[in-house]
């Protein structure tokens, strides 16, 4: 009897922090604004998920919010990164919705950062994601082993869509012929219909579908390779191939698989390191609640958006992970995406 004595102590003491945690949470955040910054441009596939969250985010935070969504893109998606981590209120009213890459900069290189990955607070991550090359039927390249013995022009922004073909080029020798300027994946997308480039890469599946769905429909494009270690079961079933697969030594394939790992946490939202725990602890819970909500379900359905939430704890341990690869590994990797020393200042 003693012992259930305890165990009730324990229950009704648990109960009790956990509502006086959300009745502080609902204190603080009550009549509030939180602004989500999403690191990319308008019109993108970043900014569907950033704003589908930011439309629903707010009924699961205790005290009810206002969400402000705003678009701050610039450095792969590291300026928005870079803004929450030193300029941002430090009290849990601004988070940043990145890309995986902002994340991992520091292991994989990209732009100078002013700030350390392994220190901001991970909220959750929206969807993993298989990135893909997709190429126009008139091209010369009709299958991923052409682009072994024959040309095609691909076009490059930031982020994903320079460091994919780039780590294919480098690391599997494909001939690709890149052009780069574009400033973000809609101007990319707006290129292709244009025929200005004759495909891209670093494209994820979600966003294919969700904004140009009816280039596979119409045969405005086709699916050349699934730039990912485990694919897609939609593409897997089509036989669309995997990148990976034609890697030809063990390392290479070791090279592959370590970039492709942004890809399980392909919509990730920060909080910066300053930010109290308990609001922490609170945003997490909200954003996985939101993530299951059948309203949120129902938009991102009709909006070909696929949901795949990842906690963000669960996604902290795994930049952990990416950010403590040997850095052998890690040397060769940026040396496959180019972002191995000093990049050259534009002029």
């Amino acid at each position: 009897m003693h012992a259930k004595w305890i165990i009730a102590a324990l229950a009704v003491g648990t109960f009790t922090a956990t509502g006086a945690m959300a009745q502080d949470l609902a204190s603080f955040y009550k009549d509030k604004k939180v602004n989500i910054v999403i690191g990319s441009s308008p019109g993108g596939g970043y900014d569907a998920y950033g704003r589908l969250v930011s439309r629903h985010l707010g009924d699961h935070i205790p005290g009810k919010p206002t969400i402000i969504a705003q678009n701050m893109p610039g450095a792969g998606q590291t300026k928005a990164a870079g803004y929450i981590n030193s300029v941002a209120p430090k009290d849990g009213t601004a988070i940043a919705a990145i890309s995986p890459g902002a994340m991992l900069a520091p292991a994989l290189g990209g732009p100078k950062i002013s700030y350390d990955p392994a220190k901001l607070q991970v909220i959750g991550s929206a969807n993993s994601d298989v990135y893909t090359c997709v190429s126009r039927p008139d091209a010369a390249v009709k299958t991923f082993k052409d682009a072994f013995d024959k040309e095609i022009i691909i076009g490059m922004s930031s982020g994903t869509t320079r460091d994919m073909p780039t780590l294919l080029k480098n690391i599997l020798g494909v001939k690709f012929k890149m052009v780069s300027g574009y400033p973000g994946t809609k101007d990319l997308t707006l290129a292709f219909e244009r025929n200005e480039v004759q495909g891209f890469c670093g494209y994820g599946y979600a966003s294919l579908m969700s904004r140009n769905a009816r280039w596979i429909k119409e045969g405005v494009a086709k699916i050349l390779v699934q730039e990912s270690s485990r694919g897609h079961a939609d593409l897997n079933k089509a036989g669309v191939p995997l990148a990976t697969s034609f890697a030809k030594s063990a390392e290479d394939k070791q090279i592959l698989d370590l970039v492709y790992s942004q890809g399980l946490f392909g919509r990730p939202y920060v909080a910066a390191p300053e930010v109290p725990k308990d609001r922490v602890a609170g945003l997490r819970k909200a954003f996985m609640a939101t993530l299951a909500d059948p309203k949120l379900l129902a938009e991102a359905k009709k909006a070909k958006l696929d949901i795949d939430a990842m906690s963000g704890e669960e996604v902290q341990e795994l930049v952990g992970k990416v950010l403590s690869t040997p850095p052998a590994v890690l040397k060769r990797a940026r040396q496959a995406l180019g972002t191995d020393g000093p990049r050259k200042k534009k002029k």
